[in-house]
């Protein structure tokens, strides 16, 4: 039943027909220009499908793809991908949706997932999570916020625009073990025209996803988002509050 509500990339490069992308295929390096770690697409919906293209289509947004350097699905060879399952070869990409939430005094909310989940726990991140089939992007992402937070804003049409898509694998390192979920993760900056301080009043986090939220200026949390998709978060990082590593 999950498994048929679960909405793929699928992709389309040089005006070819559009292709679900393959668990084990680096969709960035797929458009960037010799195997780089980003690259400009065109991304948006159509009949339950992401669609990722490298040509503008109907309802598309235009917006930079990127992964990191040391990105397992870019790194696999073809002996390790040999050893993983057929379930897990088969699965496809996985589509995710972020909200970067940002109040009318410029703070910006991060939680800490919960550290009894599976996948990335204990992790600062904006609220967030799979899409669903029918929704649209903030469609997926305010009903996260809500699930996760206790802050909802569904109501109130925020004014809201796609940041970039990030491309995600889990574990995020090779040494962790074999990637057994492949991710693009669309992040959406949404504007709330209420402070920080009248947001907190309302926040309800779920513990069973949440075990802590934050709200910070937007640059200490790209810095702590950016540390945490390295090799070396945790490290007592030169700005970062020790509340946070």
């Amino acid at each position: 039943m999950e498994s048929a509500k679960r909405i793929l990339v699928y992709l389309s490069k040089d005006n070819s027909l559009l292709q679900c992308a393959r668990f084990v295929q680096g969709i960035t390096g797929h458009f960037s220009c010799g195997h780089e770690d980003r690259a400009v697409v065109n991304c948006g919906l159509d009949q339950n499908r992401f669609v990722i293209s490298d040509r503008p289509f109907g309802g598309s947004s235009s917006v930079q793809l990127q992964r990191p350097s040391f990105c397992p699905i870019k790194h696999l060879n073809p002996d390790q991908t040999a050893l993983l399952p057929e379930q897990i070869r088969s699965r496809g990409v996985d589509v995710g949706v972020a909200i970067l939430l940002q109040t009318a005094n410029q703070k910006v909310l991060l939680t800490r997932r919960s550290k009894t989940l599976n996948i990335f726990p204990n992790v600062w991140v904006p609220p967030g999570g799979h899409m669903e089939q029918g929704e649209e992007l903030l469609d997926a992402g305010l009903r996260e916020l809500q699930e996760e937070t206790g802050l909802d804003l569904r109501n109130e049409t925020p004014p809201w625009r796609i940041l970039g898509l990030w491309e995600s694998a889990f574990p995020p390192l090779l040494s962790r073990g074999l990637p057994t979920r492949h991710h693009i993760v669309t992040y959406l900056l949404v504007t709330s025209n209420k402070s920080h301080q009248e947001l907190q009043e309302k926040l309800c986090p779920a513990e069973e996803e949440v075990s802590a939220c934050v709200w910070l200026q937007p640059e200490m949390a790209e810095i702590i988002v950016a540390a945490q998709d390295g090799k070396d978060f945790g490290r007592n990082q030169t700005g970062i509050p020790n509340s946070v590593q």
